[in-house]
């Protein structure tokens, strides 16, 4: 590292015995969230952004995105006086020690590749705004080199003697929870951190660590490529799980069943292994394509091809969801009626990102189907992104008259509606649980033709007794 960017004299633990202040750059999803999470935690924030409207709506407590329990904890911040936004990014770094990177690294357009302008862009203006020597932390998520090359930015554009040390820290916010996963961390990562380093940090992330949360200590490289493959592996599973419903389907075996045998393994789990329509939103897709395109370039060929795989059966999961919609209907869907439960890419969240539910409802309606949408919290970043759909303000409305509904997204209410209500609203009683989120005993009972991924129809029982022989005779025993 430059001999600049290594100076620990004049640190902020020798400056002063009070608590770091905090910058957070980049006030989005995962900037919006941390900031408050940090005032939650006792520090002074100020959040930056080049958007003065999204600074305007944060210093009002309006989140212009959906994240239970964000919206409240702005406002506790605001009103405490702990937490501000601003789009001084001179200012805000100016009253800092510790600096957040945390801005998007979206896909390149025409290419799998990250786009690092954001990233390069804000660790460059903090860096030339410093005014006393001061921590750069990464949180937002990267292909593996970018730290190093960022390091070297750093120390091109602080300002004489001044002195600060780039490290990575990654985030694991899941949509839904990502307050409580800031607060309340599974681990956390230090990259690249001196001793000194380090040490901040710990007095930054006290209040998790205080409660059990393991501290990684890395080097930069590792830090960059943990939630990258974290990421890869959960993909990998979910496609993993889809391959099989294939299986499943061509064998006549039940993906539902086999998932609940499979997860007994405590080596395997039951969390994302349910078949269905697949991934979607701002993280999964994006990092795996990111990570495919990175290892091509490491020449780690054996993971790019894993990923182009993972990748190939997830987006080949909504086409077979439209597949079965149009065997459902005679092979057409031109002038019907198609009830759509759920936009956004999971529940929880408002997130219509690369949505697997939404790519359905648009591709269904491009052959002529009327599709009416409905999604308890991403209607209005459905409609702005899809506005030829029809969207409707509850669940009976995007029913009535159905020829077919389709579950894209397992919100609860979706998954406990009353199946005999259900069916006296529509059409004609087929649906499609592309999310194997309903119980299809209980559909298939209230008259419906259900039809999921990986799941057969129920084969009627034989009418005569089978067992013959000595079994027959041992079971009359017992």
């Amino acid at each position: 590292m430059n001999a600049k960017t290594e100076s620990t004299k004049n640190t902020p633990q020798d400056r002063k015995a009070t608590p770091p202040r905090i910058s957070v750059i980049g006030t989005g999803y995962l900037g919006a969230t941390h900031a408050a999470a940090m005032a939650e935690m006792g520090f002074e924030v100020v959040g930056v952004d080049v958007d003065p409207k999204k600074v305007e709506a944060l210093s009002a407590g309006k989140v212009p995105f959906f994240e239970p329990g964000l919206p409240e904890l702005i406002v506790k911040h605001v009103q405490s006086g702990r937490l501000r936004f601003t789009t001084d990014i001179a200012e805000a770094t100016a009253m800092s020690d510790v600096h957040f990177i945390c801005v998007g690294t979206p896909q390149q357009r025409g290419s799998n590749a990250a786009n690092l302008k954001f990233v390069e862009d804000a660790t460059s203006a903090v860096a030339s705004s410093m005014t006393h020597d001061g921590l750069i932390v990464g949180k937002s998520t990267v292909p593996v080199g970018t730290g190093m090359r960022l390091r070297e930015i750093v120390a091109g554009a602080l300002p004489d003697g001044v002195s600060a040390e780039l490290i990575w820290n990654p985030e694991f916010l899941r949509e839904g929870k990502a307050v409580m996963d800031t607060l309340a961390p599974d681990r956390i990562v230090f990259g690249g951190a001196s001793e000194q380093a380090e040490a901040l940090m710990r007095v930054v992330y006290a209040m998790p660590i205080a409660t059990g949360t393991p501290v990684i200590a890395c080097d930069l490289p590792t830090a960059e490529l943990v939630k990258v493959s974290a990421n890869a592996f959960l993909a990998t599973k979910i496609s993993f799980i889809n391959a099989i419903a294939e299986v499943c389907e061509a064998a006549g075996a039940d993906v539902s069943v086999l998932a609940d045998a499979l997860g007994h393994d405590v080596r395997i789990g039951r969390q994302f292994l349910n078949a269905g329509l697949g991934f979607g939103g701002g993280c999964l897709p994006k990092d795996i394509r990111a990570l495919m395109y990175r290892s091509s370039e490491l020449g780690a060929y054996s993971a790019a091809s894993l990923m182009q795989q993972v990748d190939e059966i997830n987006m080949g999961q909504r086409q077979r969801v439209i597949d079965l919609a149009l065997s459902a209907l005679g092979g057409s869907v031109l002038n019907r009626r198609i009830g759509v439960l759920g936009a956004a890419f999971k529940p929880h969240t408002d997130d219509v990102r690369d949505s697997p539910a939404l790519n359905v409802a648009a591709a269904l309606h491009l052959r002529g189907a009327q599709v009416v949408v409905f999604d308890p919290e991403a209607g209005a970043t459905a409609k702005a992104m899809f506005p030829t759909l029809t969207y409707v303000d509850n669940m009976e409305d995007a029913v009535a008259d159905a020829d077919a509904l389709l579950v894209l997204t397992e919100w609860a209410e979706f998954v406990d509606a009353d199946p005999v209500k259900m069916h006296e609203l529509v059409n004609t009683p087929v649906v499609i649980d592309a999310r194997n989120c309903l119980d299809a005993d209980a559909w298939r009972g209230a008259g419906w033709d259900f039809r999921a991924l990986g799941r057969p129809a129920p084969v009627a029982a034989p009418s005569v007794p089978v067992t013959t022989g000595p079994l027959r005779t041992l079971v009359a025993a017992r």
